[in-house]
């Protein structure tokens, strides 16, 4: 054997066990990210389940078989010896706000989020407050709250089981307000809905004009990755579509911001991407801050930054990797960071115009944010 054919082999034995090693690495994180901890809710006095019918919130266009699962939700409501559930679809000028509000008039004990992450968020924005639980079908391409809660993984049958005869749990929920440009050069405020679109995000805002969300809110590569997953990629490629958009955006720029936690000092970053966040779990497993907790009542700050080009993006997938498996190591000088705080309200400022996220939603360009959490503020069903 030549001392070429050597080197060849060694090559072709090193790649096979750098992808032998790359598979097993992968399989633990999907195995991680599927052993969910299931909620554990602080002491509080026991409530009497309300006597109402369960109410179901369905968006047609996420659903497959729409009369299908009303016939399960009708038969397993049965089962339970529960009323008939109440039946309400979404539009697309009001993405479950008005419906879910509906279902509260007419007494829902349960109001049944079937859909993606915008028909959760629109849900818990009616419900948020009034302690009538909010139980889910994923049936979108993140499902990012579903991916944090302790829901079967075995089917539409179970997962309707467990919205209508659950447990119920407290969560906190955080909101956030947008302080965006007006068409008018030099106006910083907010902007009333100017489409069918904007007027959907316009019904998912409270009388001080906050978005809810339950997971995180997002400045920076997170919010361009979001905008750049159109329909039709998150349709054929589902949650990897966003990974896909956020290669064209790798070598962006960064953001400068300002950004006060609580009452702390006014810190100055220079960052890709900083992440609010009421709990940590993405797609795949990957866990992005691995302290967040649904139930902890703090909102954990992450802010994410690479030096070095594709070196630098590669430490960083590398650290949230390692977090994924819980090892949380930096070295002295690496070409990533992951900074974190933790607070109950956060205000940021940006030199200029930025994207912004709500729980896996682009809901416009902001030149200021201001969140807070609510403690408890929403009761979720699960097993």
């Amino acid at each position: 054997m030549t001392w070429e054919q050597a080197i060849s082999v060694a090559a072709l034995v090193l790649a096979l066990a750098a992808l032998v090693v790359g598979l097993i690495v992968l399989q633990r994180i999907r195995e991680r990210g599927a052993k969910v901890d299931p909620l554990v809710s602080p002491a509080e006095p026991d409530r009497e389940r309300a006597s109402g019918p369960p109410a179901f919130v369905v968006n047609p266009i996420k659903t497959r078989d729409v009369d299908e699962l009303r016939r399960l939700a009708l038969e397993i409501a049965g089962e339970l010896q529960l009323d008939e559930p109440l039946w309400f679809e979404t539009t697309p000028e009001d993405p479950g706000v008005g419906q879910a509000r509906e279902a509260l008039a007419a007494g829902a004990s349960v109001v049944v989020a079937a859909g993606g992450d915008g028909t959760v968020r629109a849900v818990a924005t009616a419900l948020a407050g009034t302690g009538t639980p909010m139980a889910l079908l994923p049936m979108g391409t993140g499902n990012l709250l579903a991916r944090n809660l302790d829901l079967p993984l075995d089917g539409t049958a179970s997962l309707v089981r467990t919205a209508l005869g659950g447990t119920d749990h407290p969560i906190d929920i955080g909101w956030i307000r947008p302080h965006r440009l007006s068409r008018a050069a030099g106006n910083d405020e907010d902007t009333a809905p100017e489409s069918e679109t904007d007027a959907a995000v316009g019904a998912l805002t409270n009388a001080a004009g906050e978005h809810l969300f339950l997971v995180m809110a997002g400045i920076g590569f997170d919010a361009a990755m979001v905008a750049g997953a159109d329909d039709e990629l998150k349709s054929k490629m589902g949650w990897f579509a966003y990974f896909v958009a956020g290669a064209r955006h790798l070598h962006g720029r960064k953001l400068r911001l300002r950004m006060r936690v609580g009452e702390g000092e006014v810190r100055p970053l220079k960052v890709r991407s900083l992440l609010l966040a009421n709990c940590g779990r993405l797609p795949g497993g990957i866990v992005l801050l691995p302290d967040a907790e649904l139930n902890d009542g703090w909102l954990d700050v992450a802010a994410l930054d690479t030096r070095n080009g594709l070196l630098g993006w590669a430490s960083l997938f590398g650290k949230v990797v390692l977090q994924g498996l819980g090892i949380r190591r930096d070295l002295p000088v690496s070409p990533s960071s992951i900074e974190f705080w933790r607070g109950r309200e956060v205000a940021v400022s940006c030199d200029q115009p930025e994207h912004l996220q709500v729980d896996g939603d682009l809901i416009g360009e902001a030149t200021a944010v201001t969140a807070r959490l609510q403690a408890g503020g929403l009761r979720v069903r699960t097993r």
